[in-house]
């Protein structure tokens, strides 16, 4: 039997959206806590020594890490999602590095101060994405997901990153996709996904919205100004 598994989550965060869409791709049954991160409970801090989210409880054992909680659950199951081939496999692995990688561009980008460093942002995650399409080319890619008709766990990985990009498109058109066409076709495919549809609550582009209107940067400034055009 599986264990009893709890995730420890918070609602905004792309890393637990992550190890949801690999439990609900496995079809695990879970028990989800969200906690407050802005006021962790001292109990948090116990079994999360980074005080981050996502934490894994499994019968009540502590894993910490969105991408060893993945691997883990990957394990504990049947059929991996991983790729078989041990090369493949590590090529899929150090793309999910990427994706952390574009989390943090994001991240960046939503807080940028100015509009001038808010293009330059922009500018690099558009870089980013020319590198991933790069990538999709040189795999010959034949989509609808990053290695073919498999939807693998490089692709949990990714789908928090483009999830960004709905609230960021209702917002300016930053041209981020405008040279990665496969990566957009990609996007697509994974925003169809059931387990990256069910990985955030129904009321998440709500929630969204208003933590990027709280971070008083450049973003924020362009939706109040959007929201002004619109009264």
């Amino acid at each position: 039997m599986p264990p009893k598994l709890t995730l420890i989550s918070h609602l905004l965060c792309p890393y637990v959206q992550r190890a949801v869409i690999i439990l609900q791709e496995k079809q695990l049954p879970y028990e989800r806590i969200d906690i407050d991160l802005s006021a962790k409970p001292d109990w948090f801090l116990r079994i999360s020594p980074l005080g981050k989210t996502p934490v894994l409880l499994a019968d009540e054992q502590a894993i910490f890490e969105s991408s060893v909680i993945c691997e883990y659950l990957d394990e504990i199951t049947g059929e991996r999602m991983h790729p078989a081939a041990p090369i493949t496999r590590a090529q899929h692995r150090a793309w999910m590095e990427f994706a952390s990688s574009a989390l943090n561009a994001i991240g960046a980008m939503y807080n940028a101060p100015d509009a001038q460093t808010l293009d330059a942002k922009a500018g690099e995650l558009r870089a980013k994405f020319r590198q991933l399409e790069a990538a999709l080319d040189s795999a010959s890619h034949a989509g609808p997901y990053f290695s073919g008709d498999t939807f693998r766990m490089v692709d949990a990985a990714f789908a928090p990153v483009f999830r960004y990009f709905d609230a960021f498109d209702a917002i300016a058109d930053f041209g981020i996709f405008n040279e990665a066409p496969r990566v957009k076709t990609w996007r697509s495919a994974l925003q169809r996904r059931a387990s990256v549809q069910n990985a955030v609550r129904s009321d998440y582009p709500n929630l969204l919205r208003d933590f990027l209107l709280r971070r008083e940067s450049e973003l924020s400034r362009l939706m109040r100004r959007q929201q002004l055009s619109v009264q």
